[in-house]
């Protein structure tokens, strides 16, 4: 077996969190005689990534994704297994290791906020040490990929939040890491903003050959970047496969698309399967997965039909059948 970027085998985070009641009460017990329970953030997670893959990491809020990346990224300390990441023990690779990995968290910032991006690029710089011309030469495919020749020198806190986001990629970048842990990267941003993110990941992804383990709540995220998905749920890792596999193994139906002609009812429709939306001269039909074209070709030769497309329901109706399984 070729070696992996990043394995993890078995690897699990339990927090022992102390337990109080409300009011003065409460806080004095608290005091006197605390309390603790155990949080299973992680349980037994294992799975590999393949050096050059980009994969997916879902999970309602609350799952363990972000957890498990900071334990792979070496911030946390795991209570069970263990994990490799680009050929290191993630907590006892000290610097080295971290010279090898970015890790972007979404809902933190490490750009100076009264600063222009370029001072942090140049703090990174030094932290890494990063010698001067590959800097410069970093930087330069860093600015042209992700639009960045404006914002350089503006400070941190007169960009908009996705400026910001494209600033804080280039920033986790400039060393050249092999291996991307990517936490909610596109959170809060707009639909053009989230589009740019994606672009230049994918884009980054075939000049660098880095290696991506990306979570999102945005399932657009997921479709364009990711076929392969791992699935978390209360700590446990559910499913790791491929995103089409996964339609095809939960889902029984496929969706037609369809633009009507004038005089068709929500009723007429109904005789071709289930009708979960109609907006005239738009509508949604669900049909059995194997019936799904002899009903286009009903519909095609029965009704006046602009057009229709055939597709699997969203991804987000997948992604939420599993979330509701039992662990």
């Amino acid at each position: 077996m070729s070696p992996a970027a990043i394995s993890a085998e078995g690897l699990g985070k339990r927090y022992r969190v102390k337990v109080r009641a409300a009011g003065l009460g409460g806080a004095v017990g608290a005091l006197l005689r605390p309390r603790y329970r155990e949080v299973l953030a992680a349980s037994d997670v294992t799975f590999r990534v393949a050096p050059g893959e980009i994969v997916a990491f879902l999970g309602p809020n609350g799952a363990g994704k972000t957890t498990t990346l900071k334990m792979l990224a070496g911030l946390l300390f795991p209570s069970a297994g263990r994990a490799e990441v680009a050929g290191f023990v993630p907590w006892t690779g000290g610097a080295a290791f971290k010279r090898r990995i970015a890790l972007v968290l979404g809902n933190k910032q490490q750009l100076q906020w009264d600063l222009p991006p370029e001072e942090t690029f140049q703090l990174n710089r030094a932290i890494y040490a990063v010698p001067a011309a590959e800097y410069r030469t970093r930087l330069d495919e860093l600015v042209a990929l992700l639009g960045l020749a404006e914002l350089l020198d503006k400070p941190v806190r007169q960009l908009s939040l996705g400026e910001r986001m494209k600033c804080e990629l280039a920033a986790a970048l400039l060393h050249g890491p092999e291996v991307l842990f990517l936490d909610e990267p596109t959170l809060g941003l707009d639909v053009t903003a989230q589009q740019a993110v994606r672009e230049f990941l994918g884009r980054y992804r075939e000049r660098s050959g880095a290696t991506i383990l990306l979570t999102s709540h945005y399932m657009a995220d997921v479709t364009a970047l990711a076929s392969r998905v791992l699935i978390i749920n209360r700590g446990r890792l559910l499913y790791d496969g491929a995103l089409h596999a996964l339609v095809a193994q939960l889902t029984h139906t496929k969706r037609i698309e369809l633009v009507l002609g004038e005089g068709v009812t929500r009723e007429a429709l109904a005789r071709f399967g289930a009708v979960t939306d109609f907006r005239f001269p738009n509508a949604t039909l669900d049909v059995p997965r194997d019936d799904a074209t002899a009903a286009a070709a009903r519909l095609l030769a029965t009704v006046p039909v602009v057009d229709l497309s055939i597709g699997d329901p969203p991804i987000e109706d997948v992604i939420r059948i599993v979330f509701e399984q039992p662990p």
